[in-house]
């Protein structure tokens, strides 16, 4: 796939950024983990709140049409780092290592973090990797990162008390008295803390919500009070059993939206929050396990579809950018964008050049308000090679949809237009064949054969 050519002077947009003496910018990059498009009350939650998130929208700008990666968790977070989609990316899907840890990203690899280190840049990571087992060629201390704590692997983060965390290449033994993310949460703050004379990456890959379903008692009672018709229900997951876990969910949520407030307050506390962009995302859309009820939360606001769907709920995930004086005050953008799209943004925001051969295509003219320098393409893809094999691809206002393709390569297209049907209830496609054809043309064009995570027939 290639870039629509388009014209930009790299000049005239940096000068927003350097000016005489100005300081290359922060990047907080806050991923929360299986959050739906309609969690947020920016974007329609009624049940509970999320001021922080809000805060962020009022402040900076909402993106409407913000994607994941990928509608799991690991290939997400590999297309994130590597700015490759799933037609392309290293790692496809969850696949998994024992004892500890998942399919690894290669020395190969070119993240995020390496990347802006030639820049002069310091990294650090808090929250969930899998990306490579502790010490292997994918343990996030061999990707570029300076400072990582938190789990290294999808299992171990199933449980919010685990029995260890990492502390860069160190285990450090829990007593399954310590909730996890608030020590994730903590341990992020200190690293910004650690680092404000220096620009610096900090990725936060948040555990919440994922299941299970858990918080603590503390903050639950509150909710299992607003919800008591759900105290009988019990979810199980990860080898824990939790009574009403629409009180847990609820609680996680609130719990969390503090922690990203706590991020901005401490931005500012330090004088560098000009300095800083922070973005907040989710990494796919809404899961169904251990309890969770996303119906009952209105989880996908209008989108159709959860985790593991290419639907829009699977993919579309509410995002918030915001950076005091360079971003408009709450402004709303649909750019199409994704999560492969953010390394060659950050690196036009540090004003470094891009690696090439990447899928990802920068929308830092659409953060700094200049929609007219944004560079367009042609259409966004995705593939996913569970429940049967699917791919997808936007293209402009229209999003073209193949199940099982493991099965059979040529599958039927579903069409909807998303300008009319964001729900995508009405296939179009036999009214546009020639749109069809080339969603069909599309998706040959942009997979290529990986030998870790076979897709169509025959590979």
């Amino acid at each position: 796939m290639k870039p629509v050519p388009f014209l930009l002077c790299l000049s005239s947009l940096l000068s927003v950024l350097f000016q005489a003496g100005a300081r290359k910018p922060n990047f907080v990059y806050v991923m929360v983990d299986d959050a739906g498009y309609g969690d947020f009350s920016c974007f329609g939650q009624k049940k509970f709140k999320t001021p922080s998130v809000d805060r962020m929208a009022k402040e900076g700008m909402k993106l409407t049409d913000f994607y994941s990666s990928s509608t799991v968790c690991a290939p997400s977070r590999c297309s994130l780092m590597t700015g490759m989609h799933t037609g392309h990316a290293l790692v496809r899907g969850n696949k998994e290592v024992k004892p500890e840890g998942q399919s690894p990203l290669a020395d190969s690899a070119q993240t995020i973090p390496e990347v802006l280190k030639k820049g002069g840049y310091v990294s650090g990571m808090f929250g969930k990797w899998g990306l490579g087992a502790p010490g292997s060629e994918g343990d996030p201390m061999n990707q570029g990162f300076d400072r990582f704590y938190g789990l290294n692997c999808q299992r171990q983060s199933h449980n919010f008390y685990p029995t260890h965390v990492w502390s860069d290449r160190k285990k450090v033994q829990l007593d399954r008295k310590h909730y996890s993310h608030t020590l994730i949460a903590d341990e992020c703050l200190n690293f910004i803390r650690a680092n404000k004379g220096k620009p610096f990456f900090c990725y936060v890959p948040f555990t919440i919500p994922h299941a299970a379903m858990q918080a603590p008692e503390d903050r639950v009672a509150p909710w299992r009070k607003k919800f008591p018709e759900f105290e009988n229900v019990t979810g199980r997951y990860g080898g824990s059993t939790i009574k009403n876990p629409v009180a847990a969910f609820a609680a996680m949520m609130t719990l969390m939206d503090e922690d990203v407030g706590r991020i901005l307050d401490l931005l500012e506390e330090l004088g560098i929050e000009d300095d800083t962009l922070v973005i907040f995302t989710s990494d796919n859309g809404p899961h169904k396990e251990g309890g969770h009820k996303p119906d009952f939360f209105d989880s996908n606001g209008p989108l159709k579809g959860y985790k593991r769907d290419l639907y829009e709920g699977g993919i579309r995930v509410a995002t918030t950018a915001w950076w005091p004086g360079k971003i408009k005050k709450g402004s709303t953008s649909a750019h199409v964008a994704a999560g492969w799209d953010l390394l060659p943004t950050l690196c036009e925001l540090a004003g470094m050049d891009k690696p090439k051969g990447l899928d990802g295509v920068s929308f830092a003219p659409t953060l700094l308000g200049q929609p007219k320098n944004q560079e367009k393409r042609e259409y966004l893809y995705w593939e996913f090679h569970e429940r049967g094999g699917k791919q997808a691809v936007r293209m402009g206002k229209w999003k073209g949809i193949r199940q099982n393709v493991r099965k059979n390569k040529d599958a039927p297209i579903e069409l909807y237009d998303l300008s009319k049907d964001i729900g995508e209830e009405k296939n179009l496609a036999d009214k546009h064949p020639d749109l069809v054809k080339k969603m069909a043309q599309a998706m040959a064009d942009s997979h290529t054969t990986n030998p870790n995570f076979r897709f169509l027939p025959g590979e």
